[in-house]
């Protein structure tokens, strides 16, 4: 059989180069069309599942939001395995799926379930999805160099202007926000002045969700010209939450200033993100999106991150605090390093011992062939190039050398024996 192949090979040279040349070409499309990552992704198929109640202990996260949303879940088409986690004011469920389910088919049903899931928890609570990120996703993380700026002030231009222009970055499921203050306006009651003006906290709370709102009206016509009358209830600043009517007493109106003061601050913070020792600041996680080349969104966000920065304020520019792409470079380089180097070298084995030089060159031929042929079969089977993939490649180059050099070391010799055979039978 083997002895059948090489004739036929021999026979037609000409195919058999247009069929190297053709799988050469088609491993260097595969090489441009497969995702490059650093790490390989070996996080299961799951669908997170988020919700969030404030104020509320694990306990009772536990017995209304978590337990009522992995009774409802379970059921659902391929599910592997559903884990439920309570902690304060927060609930997550994981739904783990079979690895050969789609992502996006699974997130689908996923929230057919919690449509019908959301009537048996309590008012005003309503689940999400989390992102259709993997556990690896974290691809870039920054931070942002505002000296002259506040945490106050850093936090709300990232969560407002840069994560939003980030977010537009195709292969992008969430930018997310760490560090600083968030801003909010806070509202210190004085239990005493309530109980004085026979107002509950509850009203307070009510009347001041209530006020910060636009209200809409009909139109005005006077003199051929339409006008649109509209309230404008806005909160703006603090004297707007001082002035906020909350009742009368004795026909006058209750303020919130006359049961408290008002201030501007930051909302509660579970941990601090600090840079180098140096002090805080305020930053983004970029996390990519499910199945997506690493390589090129880093480089995308990259290309959009310096648009931004254009318009960020004077003295504020981005930092960046982790890069993944170095690694995917270094793993690329490191496999092109390591082709070169055994090109030379094998080269140069053939050449001292065989002194043969087309010898040699059947051996470089194949080698980037058969590296070329490697990246079509993970193109085919889904595997992105990551270090373990890419130092597999580069250790089958070793076995690819060895078996090239003793098939053309046994070629020659067989090939040399034959000429010496004809050259001693002629007479």
């Amino acid at each position: 059989m083997v002895q059948k192949l090489i004739e036929l090979s021999l026979r037609n040279r000409f195919i058999v180069l247009l069929l190297a040349a053709g799988l050469f070409a088609w491993g260097i499309y595969s090489i441009r069309q497969n995702p490059i990552d650093a790490i390989p992704d070996l996080s299961e198929n799951q669908v997170i599942v988020f919700t969030e109640w404030m104020g509320r202990s694990p306990q009772v996260i536990e017995d209304q939001v978590t337990f009522p949303l992995v009774s409802n879940l379970q059921g659902i088409p391929k599910i592997k395995n559903i884990r439920g986690s309570s902690m304060f004011g927060m609930s997550f469920v994981y739904v783990i799926f079979e690895d050969n389910t789609d992502i996006y088919w699974a997130r689908t049903r996923v929230l057919e379930r919690l449509n019908f899931a959301q009537r048996l928890l309590p008012q005003g609570v309503t689940p999400s999805l989390g992102p259709d990120g993997t556990g690896v996703g974290h691809i870039y993380w920054y931070h942002l160099d505002a000296p002259k700026m506040d945490l106050g002030e850093q936090r709300a231009l990232q969560d407002w202007y840069i994560k939003f222009a980030l977010q537009t970055v195709p292969g992008v499921a969430e930018v997310a926000s760490y560090g600083g203050f968030e801003k909010q306006y806070q509202l210190v009651v004085d239990p005493v002045k309530l109980q004085f003006y026979n107002i509950s906290l509850m009203d307070v709370m009510n009347k001041i969700k209530a006020n910060n709102n636009d209200v809409g009206g009909r139109k005005f016509e006077m003199s051929d010209m339409a006008y649109i009358i509209r309230g404008l209830g806005y909160i703006k600043n603090i004297e707007d939450v001082e002035s906020i009517a909350l009742g009368n007493y004795n026909g006058i109106p209750v303020r919130v200033k006359d049961i408290g003061s008002v201030q501007m601050g930051g909302d509660l913070r579970l941990g601090i993100f600090d840079m180098d020792g140096k002090g805080e600041v305020v930053g983004g996680i970029v996390v990519m999106r499910y199945g997506e080349n690493a390589d090129k969104v880093i480089r995308n966000i990259k290309i959009k991150m310096a648009e931004v920065e254009k318009g960020l304020p004077e003295g504020v520019s981005f930092k960046t605090s982790y890069d993944r792409s170095t690694l995917i470079g270094e793993a690329i380089e490191s496999i092109k390093g390591s082709l070169i180097e055994i090109m030379i070298s094998v080269s140069i084995v053939v050449l001292l011992f065989l002194f043969h030089w087309r010898s040699a060159l059947v051996i470089l031929i194949q080698l980037p062939i058969s590296v070329a042929i490697g990246f079509i079969l993970l193109e085919a089977f889904g595997i992105s190039s990551n270090i373990m993939s890419l130092t597999g490649i580069a250790l089958a180059i070793g076995v690819v050398v060895d078996d090239g050099i003793v098939m053309v070391e046994n070629a020659y010799r067989h090939l040399s024996e034959a000429q010496s055979e004809k050259t001693t039978s002629t007479p």
